[in-house]
């Protein structure tokens, strides 16, 4: 990814950054949904901020950067954050990675990315683990979770901030794949319920909080 950001005319200006924008942008779908919940907050949107302040106090958004890519080890495919977000807070300053979904699943489990895992994989599992502070990586656990929360940590090293986030931001009117992110919560050792925030400080000594935010359901037929 390039180092120069070009500012947002409205939410159709995000369609260039997908992979697949001719499949992806779509109603009904997280990428246009989330634009358009953005774009319309001109910020945060109010049940992400939430979550922002129960985690760290008062939020100030300095920029957001829409399909945000950071470099992982052991590869040369980044990890793409539906929304990257600098955020100031009184605690101190925060990086979010932000993932978007309505009815979209987290992707594979780590036992079935890592089958027949390669030495790149192994490496990169190993880094995103030891980001995280686990010993191990249970192969039950979606590992789009674990590498988007790892990516809010290295993009925190990066921007030298001391607090880290990653919030589903959901537009599912029933919760749909709740269940897989609060087994991954559980994973790190803590509960977590919609509209709440867990934090834990990780070995780099930063503190790192998750949470799920319900996005505003008009969004979904933007």
């Amino acid at each position: 990814m390039g180092r120069i950001l070009i500012p947002s005319n409205g939410a159709d200006d995000w369609r260039q950054f997908l992979a697949k924008p001719d499949l992806h942008w779509a109603a009904g779908y997280s990428a246009r949904t989330l634009a358009h919940s953005w774009e319309a907050a001109q910020g945060i949107p109010p049940e992400v901020g939430a979550l922002m302040v129960k985690a760290f106090g008062l939020a100030d958004l300095l920029f957001a950067v829409p399909e945000h890519k950071t470099a992982l080890p052991g590869g040369t495919r980044e990890s793409q954050s539906d929304v990257f977000a600098l955020v100031r807070h009184a605690a101190g300053l925060a990086t979010y990675t932000i993932e978007g979904k309505v009815d979209e699943p987290f992707g594979p489990t780590v036992g079935e990315w890592s089958a027949s895992a390669s030495p790149g994989k192994v490496e990169r599992l190993d880094h995103v683990c030891g980001l995280l502070g686990l010993a191990t990586c249970p192969s039950d656990v979606r590992y789009q979770l674990m590498h988007r929360t790892a990516s809010a940590l290295i993009e925190a090293e990066r921007f030298d901030a001391k607090l880290a986030g990653m919030i589903v931001h959901s537009f599912s009117p029933d919760g749909r794949w709740f269940d897989d992110f609060k087994r991954f919560a559980a994973l790190l050792g803590v509960a977590i319920e919609p509209g709440q925030v867990a934090t834990i400080v990780v070995p780099s000594g930063k503190s790192l909080m998750i949470g799920w935010a319900t996005g505003d359901q008009s969004f979904r037929d933007a």
